[in-house]
């Protein structure tokens, strides 16, 4: 699609963007920019997780067939091995998962818009679809959005 048709499609303008009542409508309408939570997992998902992946469900099979072989040493390795392996996933995916939510909640950025001929700076949770979004070096792509005009872009 051609810049101009982008623009009329989402019933914006290039030079003024949206109008106060255009934003209005359109956030009634989509809602908040922002992904929806599904929430982490929960410690006992991510230990069954780890308990029923292929390779500590061989790790197992193979500590019963020694077992059942009268070969304790080597049922006690194994049982060690798939028990270190368990808990060390664990503890890493559990961190992970940490971290991510940790970095959720560290900051919301602020973009800057063109609306109703005026450049504001607003959160980008407000944003809709048709706004003119101004980036400069440096900014983060707050939405998915189309690339209008650009000076000296690179990716």
């Amino acid at each position: 699609m051609t810049t101009t048709a982008v623009l009329s499609e989402l019933d914006s303008n290039l030079d003024s963007g949206l109008s106060a009542a255009q934003v209005t409508q359109r956030q009634q309408q989509y809602g908040p920019n922002q992904l929806q939570e599904r929430g982490g997992k929960q410690p006992l998902r991510i230990l069954w997780e780890q308990i029923s992946s292929t390779m500590v469900l061989i790790l197992i099979a193979a500590a019963v067939v020694s077992g059942l072989l009268g070969k304790t040493t080597e049922t006690i390795a194994i049982s060690a091995i798939v028990v270190l392996f368990a808990l060390l996933g664990f503890v890493q995916e559990y961190r992970a998962e940490q971290a991510m939510a940790a970095l959720k909640r560290l900051t919301v950025p602020v973009v800057r818009v063109r609306r109703a001929g005026v450049v504001a700076e607003i959160s980008a949770g407000e944003l809709v679809p048709g706004d003119i979004v101004l980036l400069e070096a440096g900014s983060a792509i707050p939405a998915d959005m189309r690339i209008l005009e650009s000076a000296n872009l690179r990716l």
